[in-house]
């Protein structure tokens, strides 16, 4: 096989000819798919439809400790909600706050008083004039579009396969007091499904932050969701709470989780989990926001699953479904550009996304063609800090929503159109 950038200008011009004949096929089929986020598919969602019959008019609403749930109070989350997110994120109940339906809103909210009134006595960070965030890259879009919201510096730090560049991360923590934190998926992270390794979690207990207040933002997003039911196939991460602990750092970590992947996701819990010294800080603002979230909601979680056995039996479910489109969008990766050294993509055992690696220069036009033939993806440069992408090389696959036939189609035009750009490309140096 002779690769592309082996061939002539006239063999080029060939390869381009008969692609663009078969991109035409697509184009004439007016497909019209969505790949862009790691939404959950209708069949997931309707796995939990019987949450819905949990509770009723003739419920108990009163949650173990004889609260009420349907008035006011229990600023922190219901014990039961509080044990369900623990064993979620393997910290200890009495680390956890319950919070509304997002995490997301939990991370937004924890930077907009970071910015107003600092961390635990330290200046706000809108006084700093020079307040820079760590991002591992490629990275989440809604990460970094916080930060940039308001109007943090944000520097790019490269992900390897055992999780960020530490060293970088250790030189910018260490020595510029400037730096007040960084984002981290550690567990499947978001897009390229690597997995942080024990190494990398020691690391990060042991910074010595420059800054006072620095924090690390542990969006713990995929803590249980695995794509195999095999032990050995499923990746585990150290505690960072205990880890912190055990390391004199008890208070540097935010840990972040939700059920928007496991139930619904427009309903459903979310927490963080942090030492008490945070914990106590974090509720004396919380006070002035809110007298307490949607505990009938968490009362209603609580009781569906039981126990942390229910979530895992619930989660091989989600991975039923999920599995066989990961495997079919890799296996088509393989039989269509694999050897031509056109592209490079990742294998995760979890999470949501597959993280591709076009040769430079030909991300936006991937995604560009793939949207012009019907097929919608996340936006090249998306996975960067401003939406910039150095080498416009990375683009993030969501096989989640598409139906199996859906995927197999959006997945096959997909290789069309890396073939494609990567001609045009090595076509302008010819």
């Amino acid at each position: 096989m002779k690769l592309y950038h082996e061939m002539s200008k006239t063999e080029l011009l060939e390869q381009k000819e008969f692609l663009l004949k078969k991109y035409k096929e697509f184009k004439d089929c007016h497909l019209d798919l969505n790949m862009a986020r790691g939404k959950p598919a209708p069949a997931q969602l309707d796995m939990t439809m019987g949450m819905l019959d949990v509770l009723s008019s003739n419920s108990r609403l009163v949650d173990e400790d004889g609260i009420d749930c349907r008035n006011y109070g229990t600023l922190d989350g219901i014990p039961e909600a509080k044990k369900m997110m623990a064993a979620i994120m393997d910290v200890s109940p009495d680390q956890v706050i319950i919070y509304g339906n997002a995490s997301l809103n939990i991370m937004y909210d924890t930077i907009a008083r970071s910015m107003t009134h600092g961390v635990m006595g330290s200046n706000p960070w809108y006084k700093l004039g020079d307040a820079k965030f760590l991002c591992p890259v490629p990275g989440y879009d809604r990460h970094f579009a916080i930060t940039e919201f308001f109007g943090i510096d944000m520097i790019p730090i490269p992900m390897t396969p055992t999780g960020p560049d530490m060293d970088l991360v250790e030189h910018y923590v260490n020595n510029d007091s400037s730096v007040k934190g960084i984002w981290c998926v550690p567990k499947y992270s978001n897009p390229s499904g690597v997995s942080y390794s024990d190494e990398t979690v020691r690391r990060f207990a042991h910074l010595k932050p420059a800054a006072t207040g620095f924090r690390i933002f542990w969006d713990n997003a995929y803590s249980v969701h695995h794509l195999y039911k095999e032990e050995d196939k499923q990746d585990k991460i150290l505690n960072i709470l205990e880890e912190c602990e055990k390391a004199g750092n008890p208070d540097i970590v935010y840990e972040f989780a939700s059920t928007s992947k496991i139930t619904f996701s427009g309903a459903g819990v979310a927490a963080m989990a942090t030492s008490k010294a945070n914990i106590d800080f974090i509720e004396k603002q919380m006070t002035v926001q809110t007298i307490g979230h949607d505990k009938i909601n968490q009362l209603r979680h609580a009781r569906y699953f039981k126990d942390f056995d229910g979530i895992k039996v619930h989660m091989m479910k989600h991975a039923d479904i999920m599995r066989p489109k990961f495997e079919a969008v890799l296996e088509i990766l393989e039989e269509e550009l694999g050897g031509w050294e056109i592209g490079t993509w990742s294998h995760p055992r979890g999470g949501y996304f597959i993280s591709f690696d076009s040769m430079e220069g030909c991300a936006k036009e991937i995604v560009r063609l793939a949207k012009e033939a019907g097929v919608v993806m996340t936006g090249a440069g998306s996975t960067f800090p401003y939406g910039i992408d150095p080498k416009d090389s990375n683009i993030r696959i969501a096989p989640s929503y598409p139906t199996p036939d859906e995927l197999r189609t959006a997945v096959s035009l997909f290789t069309v159109c890396v073939k494609l750009a990567t001609v045009n490309k090595l076509l302008e140096t010819k």
